[in-house]
């Protein structure tokens, strides 16, 4: 069961890299995100086979859906980096849209605009993937970057909670401001914890991989590549020792006598995620710390 456990991050080897890594992708208008995390799916799966890596990748998933006109900030999970899908559903959005009014600016846009912010009701759309139920979403600030009277358009910087419909929004903006009006161009900059900061495109991944396979070449492929444990920045945390961490991939709970540390933020009900000494994440569960169990936390997901 040692061979279970991973090194420390920065330590990687580019295959281990490449099946359990993520990567910060600027998604291109067209294709949709699912085509997107296919093909890079793809490219890892024929570029492992070909340096003759025993390891393989049979999965990779999207943090967050983009429609295919949408671009931006797609962050792309490789290989056992997907089983930590669901923390994307904790952290918040940040997107650049373009409402297109159907009518002159009033001159209030601004005032109007602000009313958004806070809690808002939405009914998802009916080419949804989740249930047409009205629900809460929360606006964390709303924007006019920009208002363009002649186009009739307002340029906003929108940060949310995850799930929130921005089409659907720049609808309710367009009622409010008495010309209706609708989403034109949107651009994802932000998805907890990736940011618009340091995004690379799929040409630049796919030529990553070209350089390690034909020329033994990593350096752009560990540049471009982080290790999975980028996705839990953020997340309390809680170091084990790695006799625990070996209990954990056989399914066992962490209990408290095993715990070395703990974020001092982490509350009951807590998602955490567990690492060991040298920063390896090793799974993600619920922080318990129940004395009657003698449990610390309760697994969730486990990444060794």
């Amino acid at each position: 069961m040692t061979d279970a456990l991973r090194g420390p991050p920065e330590e990687r080897s580019p295959a281990e890299l490449l099946t359990f890594g993520v990567v910060n992708l600027d998604k291109p208008p067209g294709p949709s995100s699912h085509q997107v995390s296919g093909w890079l799916r793809d490219a890892v799966a024929d570029t492992l086979a070909e340096r003759g890596v025993d390891e393989t990748i049979e999965r990779a998933a999207h943090a967050g859906t983009l429609d295919p006109k949408v671009t931006g900030c797609l962050p792309i999970m490789l290989g056992d980096a997907t089983r930590l899908a669901q923390v994307f559903l904790e952290g918040s959005k940040e997107y650049v849209a373009v409402l297109e009014c159907h009518g002159s600016l009033p001159a209030d846009a601004e005032s109007v605009v602000a009313e958004f912010e806070g809690p808002i009701y939405q009914k998802p759309p009916r080419k949804s993937a989740v249930a047409r139920r009205l629900r809460v979403r929360e606006v964390y600030d709303l924007e006019v970057l920009e208002c363009n009277e002649a186009e009739r358009q307002l340029l906003l910087r929108i940060r949310c909670e995850s799930g929130t419909y921005v089409r659907k929004l720049c609808h309710d903006l367009g009622l409010a401001l008495g010309t209706g009006g609708h989403m034109g161009h949107l651009r994802r900059t932000a998805t907890t914890p990736f940011d618009d900061r340091d995004l690379y495109s799929a040409y630049e991944f796919l030529d990553a991989l070209a350089f390690w396979l034909e020329d033994d070449d990593p350096e752009l492929l560990s540049e471009i590549v982080d290790p999975a444990e980028r996705i839990l920045e953020g997340i309390p945390s809680v170091v084990i020792p790695d006799s625990a961490a070996r209990e954990v991939a056989n399914g066992a709970p962490v209990y408290e006598p095993g715990v070395l540390e703990v974020d001092g933020d982490v509350s009951a009900g807590d998602l955490v995620a567990c690492y060991t000494p040298n920063r390896a994440a090793v799974c993600l569960g619920e922080f318990v710390a129940d004395e009657r169990r003698d449990v610390a936390v309760d697994l969730e997901r486990v990444l060794v």
